[in-house]
């Protein structure tokens, strides 16, 4: 419920630009103010869980989101979306770790490999969702820049019911703030497995924030369904995908997934550069999958690797790192197309993180098998 609100502003910016008269540049801002919120808050939530337990931590989050959601059905300039982005990075940051801890902690049967899938598909999933429900009703449905949240607020109550049957309990004694930390014997595993989710999480920044009005350049149609499809589908190829290599080999190892995204961001290059809507489509689908084998593969890793005294410490440490790949990306892309345009911005960040994921995908060719 928590990534499907997070995600359910993206398609609506072209509604917010036109009533409120910014620009392009202050969608991607807006966008990433999510993320600079997020990280810090990611610092403390971990050890933070493992003192006072899942149920306290989850509990705020949920309500910082339902508030959030309240900002944006009042919001009558941009400051509001700052506002509001913000509060849904501090509510994802502090409930991410938490909540991908208690998954691990609460499968009946212990089953860590399940539990990370579950959590990697939930992630994804929800994402996609977001985008293609606000699309909906933001072309379709009366009053959608109200009705939209109020939608997301109701999906939010069920979140606080779920919260209410989270364990209780608190593994460690007092809380004190400290950074995360990484155990020594992990961080050369950590360290690989959070670089291949930020390049995956990377590709998923461009999409949200740039694809919508990709596809409209593409297709010459101003539509909210379509521009929250675009950015939809490539998250749930990924929840799908996550699903279909469950029980394979790909599964655990994040190369094919690496090099999948790779192919993805050509084929998204060579879209908008023939305006093809097949190979946009091929485009969404291959990177889409791409980065549900890499997230999936990185975040089984990290809970196999992990302490269970200090899993929430460690999980919010991943994703903390993991957001950064979200965040500057969106800044830098967004930037270069105000300097330039939409395309170029596109093909530059294609080209830069092209050969990043090649260079990952042989390192983890290398070593992934010998870090179990």
């Amino acid at each position: 419920m928590l990534t499907v609100g997070t995600n359910i502003p993206t398609p609506l910016y072209a509604r917010y630009q036109s009533e409120f008269g910014f620009s392009p540049l202050v969608v991607t801002l807006v966008f990433a103010v999510y993320a600079g919120t997020l990280i810090p808050t990611a610092m403390f939530a971990g050890a933070l869980t493992d003192s006072v337990g899942y149920r306290r931590v989850a509990g705020p989050a949920v309500a910082l989101a339902a508030i959030a959601a309240v900002l944006f059905c009042c919001a009558d300039g941009v400051a509001w979306l700052f506002a509001a982005r913000a509060l849904q990075g501090i509510s994802v940051g502090a409930a991410s770790g938490a909540l991908s801890a208690a998954l691990v902690e609460t499968e009946p049967s212990g089953d860590r490999a399940r539990a990370s899938m579950l959590a990697a598909a939930t992630i994804t999933g929800g994402g996609g969702i977001g985008p293609v429900l606000a699309g909906f009703l933001g072309e379709h449905a009366p009053l959608p820049l109200l009705l939209t949240y109020l939608v997301e607020l109701a999906l939010l109550a069920l979140a606080a019911v779920a919260v209410t049957q989270l364990p209780r309990r608190a593994r460690r004694g007092i809380w004190r703030f400290h950074p995360p930390r990484i155990p020594v014997p992990l961080r050369r595993r950590f360290a690989l497995a959070s670089a291949v989710s930020v390049l995956g999480w990377a590709v998923v920044a461009l999409f949200l924030a740039m694809v919508p009005s990709y596809a409209t350049a593409i297709l010459h149609r101003h539509d909210l369904l379509l521009a929250g499809t675009a950015a939809g589908m490539f998250l749930l190829f990924a929840a799908g995908t996550q699903y279909a290599v469950a029980r394979t080999g790909i599964a655990g190892r994040p190369t094919a997934g690496l090099l999948l995204l790779t192919a993805g961001l050509g084929m998204l290059a060579g879209a908008g550069g023939t305006r093809s809507l097949w190979l946009f489509l091929a485009a969404a689908a291959c990177g889409g999958a791409g980065q549900g084998i890499t997230f999936k593969a990185a975040l089984a890793r990290v809970n196999e690797v992990a302490p269970p005294e200090s899993r929430a410490e460690v999980l919010s440490a991943f994703y903390m790192i993991t957001y950064l790949g979200v965040g500057l990306p969106v800044i830098g892309v967004g930037f270069l197309a105000a300097a330039t345009d939409l395309l170029t911005a596109v093909v530059t960040f294609s080209a830069v993180t092209t050969p990043a994921c090649v260079l990952v995908a042989a390192k983890a060719r290398a070593t992934w098998a010998d870090t179990v």
